[in-house]
């Protein structure tokens, strides 16, 4: 029988919580103050914990961060419940680790699928996961263990243009993105930009800072409407430690990450500029149009376009227009850039 500890002032509430999820087949535990609800989660090791934010002695927030220092709750799915609906409550919630945040008043059967998803969610990472804390099966997809790590997380959405994090924030997570297109970059002290990277459905961004210890370096910002879930540090971390195909996959983006920016510097440095703005389209190419197609429309804005290649816009325009003429490329209704031939681009002199 799974235990559930549920921290809850409110002793009205935390009776119907209680009594409903015994009927739910839940060994249930309460506390109604902070304090007590960490003693208590110290000591019996709950397979999920629900809490309230605002708490005598101890608040929500202390809670959560007192447990996150506690080696066997670290991962204990935590699920906020509470009457603070504000933007920031939310996202300092998601950033401290919480895995769920339901907004008083709440339908019962609510918290309760919101239990059995996060309840799932940890027995598929522990089966992953031997008595050592090593991963039993190191030939396993390692995109099916992150999808399934981040299935039902709270998903946050960007608008076009929207900034995700600034040079300089506090690391508070690592970036899932599952769905849309998102771009990081660098700028000087006169404003001008390098985009640094462009990540689509299923990257992982933001991790480099993670490794450095410090802070976010660069910038990133949602090109198109984007979903992103957060990944807070200390899961992030745990799933390092435990699991090996993570680690290595983690390993391998690192090294893919640091080759590619080597490549770019060399590009900037000596390229001429018909070779960087087709590195620049050949990259794009490969990177939102891996399935193979031959021809493949590129929409992405001019400016964006220069930004990757390393180049000023009215050069990057100029260029475009002699590959039309040569006809490496043409264009679209819409503007869009389609790659005619791509190992020519490819091949190009420097």
């Amino acid at each position: 029988m799974k235990k559930i500890l549920l921290i809850e002032d409110d002793e009205h509430l935390r009776d119907n919580i209680k009594e409903l999820l015994e009927l739910s087949n839940y060994e249930v535990l309460i506390a109604g103050n902070g304090k007590d609800g960490v003693e208590k989660a110290t000591h019996f090791h709950p397979n999920l914990i629900i809490c309230d934010i605002v708490l005598p002695i101890l608040d929500g927030f202390s809670v959560l961060h007192l447990l996150q220092r506690h080696e066997l709750l670290r991962v204990t799915p935590f699920i906020f419940v509470s009457a603070k609906t504000s933007r920031e409550d939310y996202r300092k919630a998601m950033e401290l680790g919480a895995d769920d945040f339901i907004t008083k008043p709440f339908e019962l059967t609510e918290l309760l699928n919101a239990i059995e998803i996060r309840l799932r969610k940890q027995e598929f990472i522990t089966q992953h996961i031997d008595h050592n804390g090593i991963h039993n099966n190191q030939s396993a997809d390692e995109q099916l263990i992150i999808r399934e790590f981040f299935h039902d997380r709270n998903i946050n959405t960007y608008k076009k243009k929207e900034i995700i994090y600034s040079e300089g924030n506090h690391l508070n997570g690592l970036y899932y993105l599952v769905k849309g297109s998102v771009k990081t970059y660098l700028s000087n002290d006169s404003g001008k930009s390098i985009i640094t990277d462009l990540y689509n459905d299923g990257d992982i961004f933001g991790f480099v800072p993670y490794f450095k210890g410090s802070n976010y370096y660069d910038n990133a910002v949602a090109i198109e409407k984007s979903e992103l879930a957060i990944i807070p540090t200390v899961e992030f971390e745990t799933l390092l430690n435990t699991n090996h195909s993570f680690s290595k996959n983690m390993i391998q983006m690192l090294a893919k990450n640091i080759h590619f920016k080597e490549h770019k510097l060399l590009s900037i440095a000596y390229n001429s500029l018909r070779r960087k703005v087709a590195d620049a389209l050949i990259q794009i190419h490969q990177k939102y149009h891996s399935n193979g197609s031959p021809i493949s429309s590129i929409n992405i804005s001019r400016y964006n376009l220069a930004s990757i290649a390393g180049t000023a816009t009215e050069s990057l325009v100029r260029t475009l227009s002699d590959f039309q003429s040569e006809k490496l490329i043409e264009f679209d209704k819409d503007g869009g850039i389609i790659i005619l031939n791509a190992l020519k681009l490819e091949r190009l002199p420097n």
